[in-house]
């Protein structure tokens, strides 16, 4: 029923698991406004960053055969 524990050579080790601290921590301090707005901006930045790479990069993503976009004027016969 109930478990024996193993000794253990140091007795603070084994009393440990059981102790709880009656200490609160601080509560956390609430950011700046300053603070919040940089997060915000910073995180915009990277957003828009990330469009920006993403609606540049999209035209050269396209493929495009060589022989559908060039015509040269030999194949027309002329």
């Amino acid at each position: 029923m109930f478990r024996r524990r193993e000794p253990v050579p140091f007795a603070f080790l084994a009393e440990a698991d059981s102790f709880r601290s009656n200490v609160t921590p601080p509560p956390r301090q609430r950011a700046s406004t300053g603070q919040m707005a940089g997060r915000w901006l910073m995180g915009l930045t990277i957003v828009a960053g990330l469009v920006g790479a993403l609606v540049i990069g999209t035209p050269s993503m396209e493929h495009q055969s060589p022989a559908a976009t060039q015509h040269s004027e030999a194949s027309n016969g002329r």
